[in-house]
């Protein structure tokens, strides 16, 4: 680190893999960080085009053509890595006989110089990532289409199904919370569905917590009611609780006032007596606001209902 910070040493690197993941903080912080991005569709096709006639780098001593459909699956499986096609284009030419003079590469030589391509994932790095937030994001868009595919694509790269389970659970509190109850259940499910059934199979629970997810109503008022519910925890620190809300357990506690004015609520109409739950500094405060999406509108209009009372 000093030998890089006063010059003496210039380093400079090259990694697939995202720096903010493969490079320690302090290296970081003193480095310039340039971004090389995917090559596009045109690229890819230039490049195509330059392998098949170059004759001294390329292939163009082999007077190699590909079909249209050869092309297309080509571009497909690119990814926007150059590596990707020249390594495949010069397997499919070295597959391919020569006839006529020529050899024309078709979609069948070009799927056989393709086979062993993998997905572009590496699951604990960017891409394990970037995947999961998209998941996680299609299922809080209420999109079942994208999180489907986004499901399959990570099931497909190998990634691990329980987190996949975990993330699910903790988004239909998240996101869907008490606008429909059962989505919590339907995520708990299919995660111990994963645990009984294992994979290949359980990939159908995943795919069906996952289209429910998506498909729910949504809210985040519990997800927002604990946030600040917190915030003023640690503002308040230890507030006592109020003495009406404490057990009795001995004679002396009592004697000074525990549980003292506390209304059972069964003892009264619906079940509901007002008095004050939450510590004196805090009192009227509101952290659950219901929002008027599926089941959550029944209990804002049930807790409405309750606080109108006398």
């Amino acid at each position: 680190m000093p030998s890089v910070e006063d010059g003496t040493i210039i380093l400079i690197g090259a990694t697939t893999e995202n720096p903010s993941f493969e490079v320690i903080g302090p290296l970081l912080s003193r480095s310039k960080v340039l971004i090389l991005n995917r090559l596009g569709e045109d690229d890819i096709k230039e490049i195509i085009d330059l392998a098949l006639k170059d004759k001294d780098r390329g292939l163009g001593k082999y007077n190699a053509q590909l079909t249209s459909e050869a092309k297309k699956l080509l571009l497909e499986a690119a990814n926007g890595d150059a590596r990707v096609v020249l390594n495949a284009l010069e397997i499919a030419t070295n597959l391919t006989r020569t006839t006529d003079g020529k050899r024309v590469v078709n979609q069948e030589k070009m799927a056989q110089a393709l086979q062993s391509r993998k997905l572009l994932y590496d699951k604990t790095g960017e891409e394990h990532y970037n995947t999961i937030s998209a998941f996680i994001k299609s299922l809080r868009g209420s999109d079942p289409d994208a999180a489907v595919y986004w499901l399959a694509r990570m099931l497909e790269a190998g990634d691990d199904p329980e987190f996949i389970a975990r993330r699910m659970i903790i988004l239909a509190s998240e996101d869907v919370g008490n606008a429909d109850p059962k989505a919590l259940q339907v995520a708990v499910a299919a995660a111990q569905a994963l645990q009984f059934v294992g994979l290949p199979e359980a990939a159908l629970n995943l795919a069906h917590a996952a289209t429910y997810l998506a498909s729910t109503p949504k809210s985040n008022a519990s997800y927002i009611a604990l946030k600040n519910a917190r915030e003023d925890v640690r503002k308040t620190l230890n507030e006592p609780v109020p003495l009406h809300l404490r057990n009795p357990v001995t004679k002396l506690m009592g004697e000074v006032g525990y549980g003292r004015n506390y209304k059972y609520a069964h003892d009264f109409p619906a079940g509901f007596a007002k008095q004050q739950f939450l510590p004196d500094k805090l009192k009227g405060r509101k952290y659950y606001h219901p929002k008027d999406i599926g089941y959550e509108a029944y209990i804002k209009k049930h807790l409405d209902k309750l606080q109108s009372s006398k």
